[in-house]
């Protein structure tokens, strides 16, 4: 048997496909008599791109990157999936004004789908395969199914499999009922599911019943049969190292490589263990399967040596949803031991403290995205966060300490949600330029598999799906209903005054933070604190007696009782009056984050790496 795994638009072309390599190496290790090659469709389309326009890998990436909440990246192959010139090119002339996007270059790569594909086509059958299995997420559906359609009308004796994370529960079986070209959908984890179905493939049996292989949509003469989706998940171990031989042998080939930055993507565990007891209400990121399972240390440690030294990439990321806290203790000594200057990316929960954040960094994961969110208690109750905004800016400042970059979006419109739940935050902004500030705003999307999806009574009783899916695909809203991922909703919590002036004040943290700095001295015996934050007068304030001890007690959460304590312990005997009116004091110079009735301080308590760069630039 031949095997084709294809990964299409809008993998990023700088990462090897995940699904992928996973699979690859899943058959070599339970097929061997598998053939197995791979078609990096992301890759080739940039390329085509760059040989019919000079379009620079950037502008791929920017769409790949930034436009899967309005579907710009299916819409630009609707077209070609449909034989129809013309479907999706009003949406996309929508979608370029309201984002910013080169309407004409868009509209360039809308025509010049259909010619791709068709190259595409010629390429996979030129190797004779007789299976082709698609990997799709996200964006991925529209060039998928577009290629698959026509790969089945030039040799319809090709059997065409379709599996991630868009084939997940309902998803799947609506994709397989819909496009006739597609003989089979895996719904769910395909460690146990895909070798049996090859297997299956290999008996000749693609008419054959394959009712006994779970999860599977397969066609029952003109019948689309959903086997039901297995409800356990694959144990860690039976997951395989995956294979980016073929990837880092096309993306070394490519024209675009002298313009890209390889990286290496693994997997440290599956679900969320936060999710498991507190799912936060907005996310529908673990789809059916939020059952949090990880590595052993030793496991995953081999994994990410063996792809390391393999491919000689020290950029390594992680689509982890959430760090396993273990990991701290068993693998994080182990990748710091090695010495290897990797920078590796995490997800994490933002409660970590600065010691367990210095150590991530000591390891080389210096780029995490601890799920923020918002700097407001209230509104993160709402989302099941199970921490407060203090916490949330403490972890922002131990980024900053430790010169780890730190990825994060702010995000509004939650069911009971109040204005001044975000203008006490507006308000504080300026006190926060030397922070990071998050990449992007916007309000919540309604997502499927979400708390706020699976349970209307929670504030969004109107959903529909997005409206950008009706330019993509020419379906009947019921089956709509069933395929996609976004929903359109009614809004919900804040209006449009008070978030634009959020997004004004936000606006003015990105602008300020590459030159503010607050800096904290400590010599044990007084604080010196030098600001020099944009828009705050250049000041110094020096910290003696119980007020540089109140002051490093701050460096964690502490509500003013909780701060009198500590002072206590410390041998000061201060009042409760006292310590609030030197915090309202510190507060009016932006030393301190107030949210209810927590406190924690905001100066760094070393140069900030963006600060010695700059000083060093003009030296220069």
């Amino acid at each position: 048997m031949r095997l084709t795994l294809a990964a299409m638009p809008w993998q990023a072309i700088n990462r090897p496909s995940l699904p992928l390599g996973l699979l690859h190496g899943l058959v070599a290790r339970d097929c061997p008599e598998v053939e197995v090659t791979e078609y990096h469709g992301g890759v080739r389309w940039a390329e085509h791109l760059f040989a019919a326009d000079a379009t620079p890998p950037s502008y791929y990436t920017e769409i790949a990157d930034t436009g899967v909440f309005h579907g710009l990246g299916d819409l630009i192959f609707a077209g070609c999936l449909y034989d129809d010139p013309g479907r999706g090119a009003d949406a996309l002339e929508r979608v370029a004004a309201t984002y910013n996007f080169d309407a004409a270059g868009i509209l360039r790569m809308h025509e010049l789908t259909t010619g791709f594909v068709e190259e595409v086509a010629a390429e996979i059958l030129a190797s004779g395969p007789d299976v082709v299995g698609f990997s799709t997420t996200f964006m991925q559906n529209a060039a998928s199914l577009a290629l698959a359609r026509r790969i089945k009308g030039l040799r319809p004796e090709v059997t065409v499999v379709f599996g991630g994370a868009n084939c997940d529960g309902p998803m799947g079986a609506a994709l397989h009922r819909n496009h006739r070209f597609v003989d089979l959908v895996v719904r769910g984890e395909a460690e146990q599911v895909f070798p049996a179905l090859l297997t299956r493939l290999g008996e000749d049996a693609l008419r054959g019943d394959f009712a006994d292989i779970p999860g599977v949509c397969w066609w029952d003469g003109d019948r689309s049969v959903a086997n039901v989706q297995p409800a356990h998940s694959v144990p860690p171990g039976l997951i395989p190292i995956p294979d980016y031989t073929a990837w880092q042998d096309a993306f070394e080939r490519s024209p675009l490589r002298e313009y890209l930055t390889p990286e290496l993507v693994v997997e440290s565990s599956r679900g969320c263990w936060w999710g498991e007891k507190h799912h936060c209400t907005f996310c529908g990121l673990n789809g059916s399967l939020m059952r949090f399972r990880s590595k052993s240390a030793e496991q995953f440690w081999t994994e990410l040596s063996t792809l390391v030294e393999r491919h000689q990439i020290l950029d390594v990321i992680t689509v982890d949803n959430i760090l396993d806290m273990g990991y701290l203790k068993t693998l994080l000594p182990r990748m710091a031991e090695a010495d290897w200057d990797l920078r590796v990316f995490y997800e994490i929960k933002s409660n970590l403290r600065g010691d367990q954040i210095a150590a991530l960094a000591e390891a080389g994961i210096v780029l995490l995205q601890p799920g923020i969110e918002s700097l407001s208690g209230r509104v993160l109750g709402l989302m099941d966060k199970g921490v407060d905004g203090v916490t949330n800016v403490r972890l922002l400042r131990d980024c900053e300490d430790n010169h780890v970059t730190c990825e994060w979006n702010y995000l509004y419109g939650f069911p009971g949600e109040r204005p001044e739940d975000y203008l006490n935050v507006i308000d504080q902004i300026p006190a926060l330029v030397h922070l990071q500030p998050p990449s992007y705003s916007q309000r919540i999307i309604l997502e499927r598999y979400s708390p706020y999806f699976e349970r209307p009574e929670l504030g969004f009783a109107r959903r529909e799906p997005a409206a950008f899916y009706r330019d993509i695909y020419d379906l009947p809203e019921s089956e709509l209903a069933d395929l996609v991922y976004f929903f359109d909703c009614d809004d919900a919590g804040i209006g449009e005054d008070v978030v634009a002036d959020l997004m004004a004040a936000l606006r003015r943290w990105r602008r300020d933070y590459p030159h503010s700095s607050l800096v904290a001295e400590d010599d044990g015996a007084e604080i010196l604190i030098t600001d020099h934050r944009a828009g705050w007068p250049g000041a110094r304030h020096r910290l003696t007696g119980w007020r540089a001890n109140a002051y490093r007690g701050l460096r964690r959460r502490r509500t003013v009782n909780g701060l009198c304590s500590h002072l206590g312990e410390l041998g000061h005997d201060v009042g409760a009056a006292a310590v609030e009116a030197w915090l309202r004091d510190a507060l009016r110079d932006g030393l301190v984050f107030v949210d209810d009735s927590a406190w924690v301080a905001l100066a760094t308590a070393r140069i900030p790496q963006k600060v010695i760069m700059s000083e060093a630039a003009a030296a220069r």
